[in-house]
């Protein structure tokens, strides 16, 4: 018997690219959170952090909300936002120092305090913003005291060193959710103006404070777990509740029906992107779940068929376009079965009035 030795194997984690491309959110300048940085010994394999964001994300845990959902730009618009999230004195409002706001008393001293500070705000354009307004929420059944504290320690970590600031609690909602107003101007003398960048760092920064009180979240992009539509705007979703159309969805369908009637379908770049955008998010889970199962640890098994079935479930890669032709086709289909129907059912009855002239 010789005594050949067996071939190397291929370190095949060398050669596969990161796999924090498939949860980066994509903007220009991206900040690089904990869970990106790499072992040095091996630069693409999969850290304890990588490892443990991906089993989160094929385990299809929580997503946190974090959301700029306007600011004030007058004292009466400020206060009228304040007035809201207390629910007028109701609910308790807790600020930067931990003091609690309570009642009508602890309102109009939180309102008066706030106005005071943008009178004093002179270097304000006209058109500035005196307070960001945020919403951080969990999905329903969240532990609404973990929601609260992580909220409270995301909004001193975040802006506790440069701005002052107010958040409530609602808990009248099947959403956990806390209203967080910061104001604008910073003890810095600048202005808090966030970008795409900082919203997912907030949103990393809340869903890490929720796991630390036992509650499991995570912060990715849509097109992490294969999605590619943005969310309909609140607007758009109150008027097709009142079955109005909203001019968006007019507009779409118009453009749509223009192509369908002339046999011709416009170019559009960015699709093509999407769709391999997706293709390389999609083969990236799977090379690395192949790498995973090469180990042949138990674990690593069974976290690659995980990995498999996630990309398995994964929707179909479809743009709003998409989405309106399959529509108008269902219903052009539709259409052609009812007038399929009531000409075999005239039939039907032809045959019988003639049977009976007989």
């Amino acid at each position: 018997m010789s005594g050949r030795r067996r071939p190397p194997q291929p370190n095949l984690v060398a050669e596969l690219p990161p796999i924090s491309y498939v949860w980066e959110t994509p903007n220009r300048r991206p900040r690089r959170p904990e869970w990106d940085i790499p072992d040095p010994s091996v630069p693409r394999g999969l850290t304890p952090a990588m490892r443990a964001k991906l089993e989160r994300i094929v385990s299809r845990v929580p997503e946190v909300m974090v959301k700029i959902t306007g600011r004030t730009k007058s004292v009466a618009h400020l206060k009228s936002h304040l007035a809201y999230i207390t629910r007028n004195g109701e609910l308790d409002a807790e600020t930067e120092q931990g003091a609690v706001m309570i009642g009508r008393s602890g309102l109009k001293d939180l309102q008066q305090r706030w106005e005071d500070d943008a009178v004093l705000d002179d270097k304000r354009r006209r058109d500035g913003s005196l307070s960001i307004n945020i919403i951080l929420s969990m999905p329903a059944g969240t532990d609404a005291v973990a929601v609260k504290d992580s909220a409270r320690a995301f909004a001193i970590e975040t802006f506790g060193d440069n701005h002052d600031y107010v958040f409530v609690q609602h808990l009248d909602d099947k959403h956990p959710h806390v209203h967080l107003t910061v104001q604008s101007l910073g003890y810095d003398g600048r202005r808090l103006n966030p970008r795409k960048a900082d919203l997912q760092a907030w949103r990393e920064r809340f869903a890490g404070e929720l796991r630390l009180r036992g509650i499991a979240a995570e912060a990715t992009p849509r097109r992490t777990r294969g999605r590619t539509r943005k969310a309909d705007r609140g607007a758009v979703l109150a008027l097709r509740q009142r079955k109005i159309t909203p001019e968006v969805d007019r507009l779409a369908r118009e453009e749509v029906l223009r192509e369908v009637r002339g046999g011709k379908t416009a170019e559009r770049p960015w699709a093509d992107r999407i769709k391999s955008r997706q293709g390389a998010i999609r083969q990236r889970y799977l090379d690395y779940a192949a790498e995973l199962q090469r180990s042949g640890t138990a674990p690593d098994d069974a976290l690659a068929r995980q990995i498999r079935q996630f990309v398995k479930d994964m929707p179909a890669v479809e743009t709003r376009r998409h989405v309106l032709k399959r529509e108008l086709s269902e219903l052009a289909a539709s259409r052609a079965r009812g007038a399929e129907q009531i000409v075999d059912a005239d039939r039907r009855r032809d045959g019988r009035d003639h049977d009976r002239r007989k």
